[in-house]
């Protein structure tokens, strides 16, 4: 257990961030499902306006350093792939 101001501090602070980026990670799996969802009922129209809701809330994720830029790049590229080929 923390012993100085300072650290009980710091631990307050880990706390919050904690809760914030556990959030922000909620959300983007939230649009994700949303969007996996769309995709497995064949719903283009669905599907098209989930990948544009889900698309900025990967990328804000990656910016907040809730997932590494890559990551999001490479779920909202997948994602796209997988659009495509459902409106073949």
């Amino acid at each position: 257990m923390a012993n100085t101001s300072s650290a009980k501090k710091a631990t307050r602070k880990i706390a919050r961030r904690a809760a914030v980026n556990k959030n922000r990670r909620s959300r983007v799996r939230t649009y994700v499902r949303k969007m996996e969802e769309a995709l497995a009922a064949g719903d283009k129209a669905a599907a098209e306006a989930a990948f544009k809701d889900a698309q900025p809330e990967l990328m804000r994720a990656a910016t907040k350093g809730v997932v590494h830029k890559n990551t999001a790049s490479r779920k909202v590229s997948r994602l796209a792939q997988r659009l495509k080929t459902l409106s073949a």
